[in-house]
């Protein structure tokens, strides 16, 4: 089929290649009206966590749906909040931004307003503006940008600090650096892989075709993001992960493709059958490897959070598109360029160029894979052992969800919190945790003495326990049938101390309240939320590493005729995740290397990243290992020597692995240096697994482990051999 679909499409290439190009044209089109619409900041669960649950019965039996807080800071070093300066300064502020409009902000409250002295620090030397964004909470994100520049222009001005913050302002921000670190990490990654792929495949016009690919799938992901986003919008993560995943991708792909050209093409093929052979060859690798990548992904699909299921959709579509492209769109242009693709070659490039088989006889792989093979015992000792010992710091991880506070120094958000914390905490809690209390909602007949009496107990348990310093407050509907019981948290809402105070509030003390009253309890709130996210990753975890190393397992068996090959395969990819992972504590928690990497502290793993980095990993990885097991099945399907058919397959594809893993390590790498601590631990989680799944694993622990074991890689049970036999590489002719 795969060779039908490459004939078809390079006997037609002008046709092919004009679809495409329409396609990528209305693609734009449909990314340039769609995709903001399509995209969102807020993380939501599944209704059915009591989180969402508070939120819902909030807005629709007591609030309607609520605007967006924003508070402003102003600070004076040289006069106190009652020098006629200061007015002068805050009524000023407050009629600049009132003048935005109120269909886009309004000011509710400050101290000259209202003389509420809570809105005074206690020194005199701050206070504090109370705003309302009206609309939605992406419609005041939208508006919120223009009340920043209101801000920072009144910021310094007559030796006053103006700072702002709240949910809509640091969402704003948070869009801002991640749109930052988007054209960083191209800036950075695109040259570097530039660079690789001229030096594999030796010309300028071969090293075009991968990066053009790559741009087409990414195009095309990103309309069926905006497409799918108007159905049920996706977070705004899914573009960075769109970009990511399709640059690493699409230019891996694609190199297989063009090289294995480029080698049948220096056989002695026609361009046309050098195209059908490339196609039926590395091409069937290409889709079994990103079928892997997509079934591994689809494990993320089934976590009932918007942010697992955003991330997944992207990348899922892109690996799509990228496939489609590589066996369709890069057949039809191969068969138009044909010997052509050597033009313009970089001559100091070439002797770094990739080499067939015949030519690494005597090549730097072939006598590491010698060296490995010979001492196959102590080679998976020195690779093993220093993984096992990196993952072993897993077991200090810290999760939680990394938020304002982690951003870079100099961003108005940061700064303003710190000076919301400096000024204004009452004991143990920061204006961050009257921002975003714990919402606690009755659902029951008010009137119903045991009902009163439960919420009347549980506000005194509240206000009694020491862990909440501030005194609840509470709120009921007019039908007398919802309460709403406000908590100002201590510390920071997104920690992982406020989830589990949530976790108190919802198994002890709402339980010793209303333990057979006639009555739902529910805690709402941002803590509330991360406490429900973290039991759905630790529920989720083991669903999905069940599902993606369950299906892993059943594909490379039928691939491979081998029971041993595929629990290898999930062995090593395991302990390459693990040694990531502890990497991660190591540098971002323990702060080892942060320094030199230029990275930030984070107290924090974000919830999401150890599970979404395996699910990324584990499809990458087997991809790789796919290509190589293919080439040393079909050598030891020709010769039964178990030894010579390892040493040809790293031989044969070693260079194209090492050349692709550093194409994705300049990519992952590029968003690694951005200003966002969770692109740096996103980049470099992806970029330090592919290095090591690619130069410790791929050319080391597989190669000494299948000497080990022998003509005992490939046993497959008498019982399991009624199992169809999936062949990635084609027969030579075919």
């Amino acid at each position: 089929m795969i060779g039908n679909l490459a004939r078809f499409c390079a006997k037609r290439p002008i046709v092919t290649i004009g679809l495409w190009v329409l396609v990528a044209l209305v693609s734009l089109g449909i990314n340039d009206r769609l995709i903001d619409s399509a995209l969102t900041t807020e993380l939501t669960l599944a209704g059915r966590y009591e989180s969402q649950r508070a939120e819902a019965l909030i807005e629709e039996r007591l609030t309607g749906p609520r605007p967006q807080g924003e508070l402003v800071v102003i600070k004076s070093s040289s006069v106190r909040v009652d020098d006629p300066a200061f007015q002068t300064k805050v009524e000023s502020l407050a009629s600049d931004i009132a003048a935005l409009g109120p269909d886009k902000v309004i000011v509710q409250d400050h101290f000259y307003l209202s003389q509420n002295p809570l809105l005074v620090s206690p020194d005199g030397q701050a206070t504090l503006m109370v705003l309302t964004m009206p609309g939605s909470a992406d419609t005041a994100i939208e508006n919120v940008g223009e009340v920043l520049h209101v801000v920072e222009e009144a910021d310094h001005a007559d030796g006053f600090r103006v700072l702002m913050g709240g949910d809509a302002s640091v969402s704003y921000e948070n869009n801002e650096l991640a749109l930052h670190d988007l054209e960083r990490g191209e800036r950075f990654g695109i040259p570097i892989a530039l660079i690789i792929l001229l030096a594999l495949l030796g010309t300028v016009v071969a090293t075009l075709l991968p990066l053009g690919l790559a741009g087409f799938a990414i195009v095309l992901a990103l309309a069926g993001v905006a497409i799918v986003g108007q159905l049920s919008p996706l977070l705004f993560f899914v573009r960075l992960m769109v970009v990511m995943i399709g640059l690493a991708v699409g230019i891996d792909y694609a190199l297989l493709i063009v090289s294995r050209f480029k080698e049948e093409l220096a056989r002695g093929l026609s361009t046309y059958d050098a195209v059908i052979r490339a196609a039926a060859t590395a091409g069937r690798t290409v889709v079994f490897s990103g079928a892997t990548v997509v079934l591994a992904l689809i494990g993320l699909l089934i976590i009932p959070a918007s942010f697992f299921q955003s991330l997944a959709l992207g990348a899922i579509l892109v690996v799509l598109f990228a496939m489609a492209a590589t066996l369709t769109l890069l057949p039809a242009v191969l068969s138009l360029l044909g010997p052509r693709v050597d033009k313009l070659s970089v001559p100091f490039l070439s002797r770094f160029s990739l080499k067939t088989p015949e030519e690494s006889l005597e090549g730097f792989w072939e006598k590491v894979t010698r060296r490995v093979m010979r001492r196959p015992v102590l080679s998976i000792l020195l690779v093993a052992v220093p993984m096992l010992f990196l993952s072993y710091f897993y077991l200090d991880i810290k999760t939680g969800l990394n938020d304002v506070n982690t951003f870079p120094d100099g961003i108005q958000t940061k700064e303003a919190f710190l000076l919301f914390e400096e000024k204004f905490s009452v004991g143990t809690v920061t204006p961050a945790g009257f921002i975003s209390p714990a919402e606690i909602v009755i659902d029951g007949d008010l009137n119903d003495p045991a009902v009163a009496e439960a919420a009347s107990a549980l506000r005194l348990s509240l206000f009694e326990n020491p862990a909440f310093p501030v005194p609840p407050e509470f709120m009921a509907n007019e039908a007398n049938d919802l309460a709403l019981i406000t908590l100002s948290f201590p510390g920071r809402p997104n920690s992982p101390a406020a989830a589990d105070l949530v976790r108190v509030i919802r198994e002890q003390i709402i339980p010793a309240s209303f333990e057979g009253v006639p009555a739902d309890v529910y805690v709402g709130g941002a803590s509330a939320t991360l406490a429900d996210f973290q039991g759905i990753v630790s529920l989720y975890t083991p669903i999905v590493f069940a599902l993606v190393l369950g299906l892993s397992f059943i594909i490379l068996m039928m691939v491979f005729r081998s029971i041993v090959i595929p629990l290898k395969a999930i062995i090593m990819n395991l302990l390459a995740v693990g040694a990531t992972y502890g990497l991660l504590v190591l540098v971002f928690q323990k702060g080892f290397g942060t320094d030199l990497f230029g990275f930030q502290r984070a107290e924090v793993i974000d919830a999401w990243m150890p599970l979404f980095l395996f699910a990324v990993l584990f499809g990458l990885s087997m991809d790789y290992h796919v290509f190589l097991l293919s080439r040393i099945r079909e050598r030891y399907d020709e010769t039964g020597d178990n030894t010579e058919a390892v040493a040809y397959g790293l031989r044969s594809t070693a260079g194209i692995i090492t050349g692709a893993a550093l194409i994705m390590v300049a990519v992952f790498g590029g968003f690694a240096t951005g200003r966002s601590v969770i692109n740096q631990l996103m980049g470099f989680g992806l970029a330090v697994a592919v290095f090591l799944d690619a130069s410790f694993v791929r050319s080391i622990l597989v190669p000494a482990s299948m000497e080990v074991l022998g003509a005992r890689n490939w046993y497959l049970p008498p019982f399991l051999r009624w199992l169809p036999d999936l062949k990635v590489e084609a027969e030579e002719g075919h």
